[in-house]
């Protein structure tokens, strides 16, 4: 066999291999979306429970991943001056921000709530009061998230000054400039007494879809059947050729 052909092999080899292992991390994905989504299912037909039963602000951030997509009730007063805007984020398509407020309770802790979705514009302008918070008591209920914070090569926010956006819902980091002890996990509203205006939009709940996982594997696995069968043949053909 000339070197050529046994590159060539080689290389087939390596591309099949390459193809079934992408055909099974497909088939993993399926499978962890799978495991969230019954987690969000179970979790989210839960009686709705005080914030405050479930999470106090002397616990650590891994509490969310216990907790997270329970449905919450919270009762305080919005901190408007402390409120954050979360950049990069879309709605229908459209570019825009989610409007994060720490909301503090009578004991004073305090839990920061995803109030929604306002288009770029309007975050960008000089008209805060178009997404202004109720002022007062109020009552919110929503559902609990997890803290986000950076991971492989996103970029974190800067770690010192007052920010008045930030790149993710990062607890610690909004904890910072806060007088308020924060819970270590947020709320994403679905309703409050009294309501705000048209802005902001609450967040849509998860995405209970598979996705294209388990047709990217198919995919994959047919390209390996393709690779493993056809490419013997084109060796047998030429052969006979010759």
């Amino acid at each position: 066999m000339s070197l050529r052909r046994l590159l060539l092999n080689i290389a087939v080899l390596l591309a099949v291999a390459a193809m079934v292992t992408a055909g099974f991390w497909q088939l993993h994905r399926l499978s962890e979306r799978r495991d969230r989504n019954s987690v969000v299912v179970s979790r989210g037909g839960m009686p709705i429970a005080e914030i405050q039963e479930l999470a106090g602000a002397d616990d650590s951030y891994d509490r969310g991943g216990e907790i997270e997509f329970r449905p919450v009730r919270a009762t305080g007063v919005y901190l408007k001056a402390d409120q954050v805007l979360i950049r990069n984020r879309t709605h229908q398509g459209s570019a825009g921000y989610w409007v994060l407020t720490p909301l503090r309770f009578d004991s004073g802790d305090a839990v920061a709530v995803n109030r929604g979705w306002i288009p770029h514009g309007v975050g960008t302008g000089t008209s805060p009061a178009d997404f202004a918070p109720p002022s007062g008591e109020v009552e919110v209920i929503g559902m609990l998230r997890a803290t986000v914070t950076a991971a492989g090569l996103q970029q974190a926010d800067p770690p010192g000054g007052v920010l008045a956006e930030m790149a993710r819902p990062d607890l610690a980091r909004l904890a910072q400039q806060l007088d308020a002890d924060l819970l270590p996990v947020y709320v994403q509203l679905q309703t409050q007494s009294p309501p705000a205006g048209d802005l902001p939009i609450p967040v849509l709940p998860p995405d209970l879809g598979e996705g294209s996982h388990l047709a990217y594997a198919v995919q994959w696995f047919v390209f390996a059947t393709i690779a493993t069968i056809g490419y013997p043949l084109i060796l047998r053909r030429n052969k006979l050729r010759r």
